[in-house]
This record gives C-alpha cells, structure tokens and sequence, in this order.
C-alpha cells in the first residue's frame, strides 16, 4: 500500500535584494508590452545603440487606385495604355489621350529634409521582402469576370484573353517586384541600336571572330534593372600623416645612381560633415555581382549617373514592352555597400583641404558616423546586349550597356589574344626603334 502523504516542496525564498533580479530570476509582475525588462545601460554599447535605435519609418507610396490592376485612361477609360516612346508621358492607344505620370519627388516630398534626416525612413516599396511571398498575382477581370496571372519573376503586364483588358501588377506585394519609382526610357530602341554597333565597330579589328560572325545588336533588350536610391546625412573622422618634401637629392653614379628626398611628417586629422542625394545601389544580387571571371556586370556602372529627380510614382503601364528584374536585397544588406561608398564620398571631401602635403597623405584610421537615412526602391532604364563566350568554368558574360536616358554607352567585347599580342610586340618594337634612332643622333 502506498504512502499518499508525500512531502510538500521547501518554500521559495523571498523575491528580494540584489541576488534575485537581472535574467532568469522570479519576477512578481512580468514588463509592460513594449518595455524591457534589462536596464539599457547596463549593457554592452552596441547592443545598446541597436535597443535604443529608433524604429524604420515607413512612407506609403501605394497607389490604391490601381490596386485592382486596372490602369484606366482618364478621358475614356480605356486599359490599353502605354508609355509614349522618347518621353515621360503615358498614352492612351484608343482615344490617344495623354498624360505624365507623378514625380515622385514631389508627390512624397523625397527631395527635401536632406539636412534633417535621423533614423531609418523606407518607402513602403523598400520594404523587407517576405520570403513564402509569391511571384504570380492573380487578378479578376471586372469587364468579363476571367482571371488573368502575371507571373512578377518575368512580367508585370498581361492582356485579357477574352475581353483584352490590360492589367498590369501596381499593389505593393512582398515578394520585391514592385518598387516605389521608375525612371522611364527616353533612349528609342533603334537609336540604342546604332549606338552599341557604333561602339562594337570601333573595336572590330581584334574582336573574336565568332563574336562578328554572330553580332546581331537588333537582339537588345530593354530591361528595367532594380535599384535602391539613397539619401543619407553623415559626418566622419580621418586620420593619418602626411609629408611635405623639404629636400630632394641624388646619390652615386652611373648605374647605381640613386635619388633621395627629405621629408617633414605631420600628423592630419580632418573631419566633415555631408549629406547625399539620390545615391543608386544595385538591389539584385545577381547584377551587384561584380566577379569579373564570370561577367561583365561592371560595365553597368559605367553609364551612371540616371536623373533620378525626374522619376515617376510606380505604375506597370511604362512596363509595357519591357522586361524587368525585381530585386532581392534588403536594407540592412545593402547597409554595408552604403557605407562603403560614404566613406569614399568622405575621402574626396577633404581631399582637397591636404594639397599642401606634397609627399601625400596616407590615412590609417577612419570613422563614419551615419545619422539619418532614406531609402527608395526604384527602376531604372537599359538597354541591354549580351553575349556568351565559350571557355573554362562556364565561360564569360559579356555585355554592352545603353543608358535608357542619356544614350551613354560601354560595354565588353571578345577579343582575339593574338592579336592584341602582335600589335603590342609590333608597337613596342617601332617605339623601340624611334627611341635608339633619337639616341643615335644625339650622340
């Protein structure tokens, strides 16, 4: 028979002093929703910096008026609406109206308070994208009752196949196809066409042969590649040494001459303060993959700047007839690229307050203190010619980009080794040849 009078547990000790606070002790009311229950200061300084940091302030620039997909012309209400080629404007292909979209400057106030920015401020088309988000968007057609899907991984307009409505994806969905912005095309295709065979014609001569035989530049594609644009206030602090050259002589003969240089060293320090407008980030992991045994991705950079003041609120409608990539970085990952190039905007900032050191400085410490930042996720416009050349590990990409706005033009074109090699050896020997006939009759 069991013994059913078991022992009551020892009773707890008492919740007080110092021995029973602080993480995993008894509490008698647990913290508000909100609060914390660690006293900040108390902990480590960059834990306690990212506790106290202000939370991301969101700007909504959702269009609700479009959210059913439907982008109607305001005088008939048509849907089959596109961008007017070689302008901002949008143009209705039925009673030809036309119209130019919000700036989106303007519309959300995004080129003011430069001076002013703290914290994290995201427009809501920057935001985190969700990782279970999915890619088709299905919408229901309201002039025959069909559903229509767009798959956002490669299109963001569809037509009705019964009634021809023209919808395009302009809510804000989580899976990062959608940005804030859009800098239209101005560049026409066939002008981005003579362009990029202007510019394949002038390095024809050591092209790769089978790059000439299959060189087709009506293949462009005009593509609206992902970008975050960034305005940002920062200040930072430089330090290093520098020398003035106060002497310089020479030493020895003939061959085992040598020249020296005396020079006074002084400790620099500088800091600034500044601001950035409009600073662009690439946004898809795939184009800001700058590895140049794989691709020529680079090339991209080098049509910079676009005139993004003059970008227009989303709207699918200028999608049409183009292709897109929707981007799939987040803020926090491309924090550290920002900074990057912040700090590069500091080094030219004082660069030219240390003339006076001759020698050059060398800076060894750096510091970058970044106080407000904006973040837009925007579209912007290139034309795009790509060609694959065969070899080891897959082969190279190269690509020859247009500026969609500007018409700038550069790119990567094959060449033929031997040949860059015989011009080189048949250049070298001629200069070689001039330098010893100079010599020969100065003697």
């Amino acid at each position: 028979m069991s013994n059913t009078n078991t022992p009551s547990p020892p009773p707890l000790p008492p919740v007080t002093g110092p021995a029973h606070t602080g993480p995993g002790s008894p509490q008698d009311v647990p913290p508000l929703p909100g609060s914390s229950p660690l006293d900040p200061a108390t902990l480590p300084k960059p834990i306690r910096d990212e506790l106290e940091a202000p939370d991301p302030v969101a700007i909504d620039t959702s269009s609700d008026e479009l959210k059913d997909g439907l982008n109607r012309c305001p005088k008939c209400g048509s849907t089959d609406i596109r961008q007017k080629p070689g302008g901002d404007l949008l143009i209705c292909l039925y009673c030809r109206n036309q119209w130019h979209g919000a700036r989106v400057e303007e519309e959300f106030g995004l080129g003011e308070g430069l001076d002013t920015l703290e914290g994290t401020i995201i427009a809501s088309g920057a935001r985190d994208i969700a990782a279970d988000a999915a890619s088709l968007m299905t919408f229901k057609c309201t002039g025959c009752g069909a559903e229509v899907t767009i798959n956002t991984e490669n299109a963001m307009t569809a037509r009705c196949h019964w009634c021809r409505h023209v919808f395009g994806v302009n809510e804000q969905v989580a899976n990062g196809a959608v940005p804030d912005a859009l800098l239209p095309f101005h560049i026409k295709k066939e002008d981005a066409v003579a362009r990029i065979r202007q510019f394949v014609g002038k390095r024809r001569l050591f092209a790769l042969k089978a790059f000439k035989e299959q060189f087709t530049p009506e293949n462009v594609v005009g593509v609206y590649l992902p970008y975050m644009i960034v305005d940002g206030k920062a200040s930072a602090d430089v330090a290093g040494h520098g020398e003035i050259e106060t002497r310089r002589y020479t030493r020895g003969s003939g061959n085992d001459k040598k020249t020296y240089y005396d020079a006074d060293v002084y400790q620099v320090q500088r800091h600034v303060d500044f601001t950035v407008d409009d600073l662009p980030l690439e946004s898809s992991t795939e184009r800001g993959n700058l590895d140049t045994r794989v691709n020529t991705n680079n090339i991209i950079n080098t049509i910079l700047p676009f005139d993004t003041k003059n970008a227009v609120k989303w709207n699918a409608s200028y999608l049409s007839g183009f292709t897109s990539e929707k981007r799939d970085q987040d803020v926090e990952r491309l924090r550290p690229r920002l900074e990057d190039q912040l700090l590069s905007i500091a080094r030219a900032q004082v660069e030219h307050s240390v003339d006076r050191y001759d020698r050059g400085v060398r800076w060894e410490q750096e510091r970058l203190d970044v106080h407000g930042t904006r973040w837009v996720s925007m579209y912007l416009p290139v034309w795009l010619y790509s060609y694959h050349q065969p070899g080891r590990n897959g082969g190279l990409l190269h690509y020859i980009a247009v500026n969609g706005r500007t018409g700038e033009t550069m790119g990567s074109v094959p060449v033929q080794q031997w040949k860059l090699l015989t011009a080189a050896l048949t250049v070298g020997t001629f200069l070689e040849g001039i330098a010893l006939w100079i010599v020969g009759n100065s003697t």
